[in-house]
């Protein structure tokens, strides 16, 4: 990676619908060279895809927590089985799994509160695995679109 790579991950990351004419006329090289630093830097897997950002609310996820699930016992059966059927609920947008206290954070989209207590009650509550969860719930939303790379370490 070098200084013409991060800025052309930034200027995807701003707006990934850029022609390759519009991002090699930003970058000031030529469009043959920009096409193949995007292509290098998707088979190096620095460019995972292109994704559309849709507001939440215009999919009747209105209300959004994040929710902090404990398992037990704690194995990788357990592990496994508990992300793959998370990631399957229509109400969760993301898993990660967690080192520390938590096992689990869950990204969680419903219509109103109603369905977020029937979504803990129903659906995570009753799983035997689950020995505890917190809910916090999400007021606002404020990402970086364009993080841009962290300097490397000497």
């Amino acid at each position: 990676m070098d200084e013409l790579d991060a800025r052309l991950i930034g200027l995807l990351q701003s707006d990934a619908r850029l022609s390759n004419r519009e991002l090699a006329r930003q970058l000031g090289i030529a469009p043959s060279t920009c096409l193949e630093r995007v292509r290098s830097l998707t088979r190096r897997g620095v460019i995972r895809g292109y994704h559309a950002d849709i507001d939440p609310a215009a999919l009747n996820r209105g209300v959004q927590a994040m929710v902090s699930v404990q398992v037990r016992p704690l194995s990788r059966a357990v592990i496994d089985t508990f992300k793959a059927s998370a990631s399957q609920l229509p109400e969760v947008l993301s898993v990660f799994v967690l080192a520390g206290g938590d096992d689990f954070l869950l990204h969680v989209g419903v219509p109103d509160l109603d369905a977020l207590h029937g979504f803990l009650l129903d659906k995570l509550s009753k799983r035997s695995e689950v020995t505890g969860f917190r809910t916090s719930v999400i007021f606002q939303e404020f990402s970086n679109p364009a993080p841009g790379l962290l300097p490397r370490r000497p």
